[in-house]
């Protein structure tokens, strides 16, 4: 299986916008919202700091998303725009490298949800 210590981690990640919010549709045409690409910006961005080279082969991605508010939200539904921007930041080659994938909310030792003003994401990736 994976490594006990992450290949890459990507910490300090601004908060996806939820699917909802990723896609806007045009007539007939779908495309990405002004939301969106400005999360993808965001994320280049962030991830060009890093220096990092695509990861190569098959990968496991483990996503830690720390809620920024109480409201009710269904994690999956940010694993679209956070995947999305992560690809296009060259963090990896391909989506279809990913083997193993998991997404979760932040939570305490209580095993409540942490929450910090405007959210956050932290991304693991090991190779396997």
């Amino acid at each position: 299986m994976a490594a006990t210590e992450p290949s890459v981690t990507i910490s300090g990640l601004a908060f996806p916008p939820s699917v909802n919010h990723y896609w806007r549709h045009v007539g007939s045409r779908t495309m990405i919202s002004r939301t969106g690409r400005a999360y993808r910006q965001q994320v280049f961005h962030d991830v060009l700091q890093l220096r990092l080279r695509a990861i190569t082969g098959p990968i496991r991605l483990e996503a830690i998303v720390t809620r920024p508010d109480r409201r009710r939200r269904d994690v999956d539904n940010l694993l679209k725009s956070l995947l999305d921007a992560l690809d296009h930041a060259d963090v990896y080659e391909d989506d279809s490298q990913i083997h193993d994938l998991r997404i979760g909310w932040k939570c305490d030792e209580n095993q409540q949800p942490v929450i910090v003003a405007g959210g956050e994401c932290e991304v693991r990736i090991w190779r396997i």
